[in-house]
Formats: C-alpha cells, sequence, structure tokens
C-alpha cells in the first residue's frame, strides 16, 4: 500500500515486534526507514539508540536521523512498555513511568517531528495504541490510560496540523504475536483466543500493513481515526 517515494521514515521501539515489522515493510516498499531501540538494535536498517523519556536523547536521535536521511516526514510512534499491577499494588512509579514512556514520550517524538512537517507541508504521525486502551484491562490501569491518552493527543494533533497537509491516526492492535505477549501462559492465551471472534492472534505484518496504509499518499484524506486491529476483539469500543 506505501509507494516507493523514498520518504524519511523513523519508527519508535523499531527493534522487534510490530515497530521492526513496520519498519521492514516500509523499507521494502522503498521508503528510508530508521529505528529507534534502547538495546539490541536490529540488523538492516538505520538504527539509533533512544530512550523516549529523555528529550535529550529525542532531539539526539531527530538529529542523527536528519543527517542520514532528512527530515522525518514519516512518524510512527510504537515505543511503549508494560509493567502490570492491580490498582492497590500498582505505585505511583509504575503508573508515572508508564504514562511517560507510551503517551510523554509519544509527544516528545511527534512534537520533534512536526517541525519538519510543518515546513514540508507534509506529513504523516501514527501512534501506535492498543485494544486496552479502548476496552480497559485488568492489572493494566496504567498502560490502558496511556494508550487511551493517543487518542485525544493523536486527535488534537490531527485537527492542529491538518491543514498544512499533515494527517495523524491511531492504530489500535488486539492480540499480537510478540515478545510481550510470549510471557503469558497457554491458559491465558487460551482465555482470550475465546473473546476474539476470528479466533486467533495477530501476526505483526498484519498490523504493520496497516500502519503502511497510514503512512502511505493513499490514506491522505484519513485523519484523527482510531483504526483497530484486533480481530473484533474490541468491537463496541
Amino acid at each position: 500500500m506505501t509507494e516507493k517515494t523514498g520518504r524519511s521514515v523513523l519508527v519508535t521501539g523499531g527493534s522487534r515486534g510490530i515497530g521492526l515489522a513496520t519498519a521492514r515493510a516500509l523499507a521494502e516498499a522503498g521508503q528510508r526507514v530508521a529505528v529507534t531501540y534502547r538495546s539490541n538494535p536490529p540488523e538492516g536498517l538505520l538504527a539509533v539508540r533512544c530512550d523516549v523519556t529523555s528529550q535529550d536523547d529525542v532531539d539526539r536521535a531527530f538529529g542523527e536521523v536528519e543527517a542520514a536521511q532528512g527530515p522525518v516526514e514519516v512518524l510512527i510512534s510504537n515505543a511503549g512498555v508494560t509493567d502490570d499491577q492491580l490498582l492497590l499494588r500498582m505505585s505511583e512509579q509504575s503508573f508515572t513511568s508508564v504514562v511517560d514512556a507510551n503517551l510523554t514520550g509519544a509527544y516528545r517524538v511527534a512534537k520533534r517531528a512536526s517541525r519538519g512537517m510543518l515546513k514540508a507541508r507534509w506529513g504523516r504521525l501514527v501512534f501506535v495504541s492498543s485494544v486496552v486502551g479502548l476496552s480497559g484491562a485488568a492489572g493494566q490501569a496504567n498502560y490502558a490510560a496511556s494508550k487511551a491518552g493517543l487518542v485525544g493527543l493523536s486527535r488534537s494533533l490531527a485537527r492542529e496540523l491538518g491543514s498544512r497537509g499533515i494527517t495523524s491516526n491511531v492504530v489500535a492492535p488486539g492480540f499480537v504475536d510478540t515478545d510481550m505477549t510470549a510471557a503469558l501462559g497457554d491458559a491465558r492465551r487460551d482465555e482470550l483466543l475465546t473473546t476474539i471472534p476470528l479466533g486467533r492472534t495477530a501476526d505483526a505484518a498484519e498490523v504493520a500493513g496497516v500502519i503502511a496504509f497510514l503512512a502511505s499518499e493513499a490514506s491522505s484524506y484519513v485523519t484523527g481515526a482510531v483504526l483497530p486491529v484486533d480481530g473484533g476483539l474490541g468491537m463496541g469500543h
């Protein structure tokens, strides 16, 4: 779905899972793709170390990407963490650290990327949320709050930046086969599958395909949207 226009793309949290699948899909489509990572850089892609909870890290990473492939035209804000715990056992540090990484981190990278997009009068912002951000989940008050916040962030940016040719959208994946979900036990996995109308988990490439569409010229009249990629899990939310 993405044309070979050679856009400058940055995928945060692009060393594994959905981020890596997205980076590879866009690179194969002819885009110039960079990814951020915290510990293990992926092979075959321009990789820059970045902790999105640090504004200095964000500024440095963008500087490296801009030097290598020009201003970022497409931003995929995917970096995220979990720290699950029931509310009464959840520390304030656990709550604020997850929100800082998942939501405030998205604000940091979107603000930095928008500079070049505004000058070019063209841009794509894609935020990777979660079905949990719309439906909630026991033990994930911090994660769900951060992922729900991305909807308000993205839609506000869609209103602010739309007149400059910049779109802003959210993808809300469901249960995807990634390192993050691999930690679930078989019993919990089987329980979750019964709630998914398609009766299976997603491959990261299936989410990447939707993100690639939102990053493309084909999505030029789509902004402020929340696209579920969850096998029907979140219907009604």
